[in-house]
């Protein structure tokens, strides 16, 4: 039996409207598209959607 091992990288979320990087997340290496996920933003007092930095 063979385990394929799963490399994750850390990433940081900002949000789109105010941009201030608020989360830490972890992404799949294999994946190219940049993550988008929709979070609580404390300086907005909204959720918005919050975008992967470089």
């Amino acid at each position: 039996m063979v385990r394929m091992i799963t490399v994750k990288k850390k990433v940081i979320l900002a949000c789109t409207e105010c941009l201030s990087r608020n989360y830490q997340s972890n992404k799949n290496t294999a994946s190219t598209e940049r993550l988008e996920l929709n979070k609580f933003c404390k300086r907005c007092n909204k959720h918005t959607r919050h975008r992967e930095t470089k």
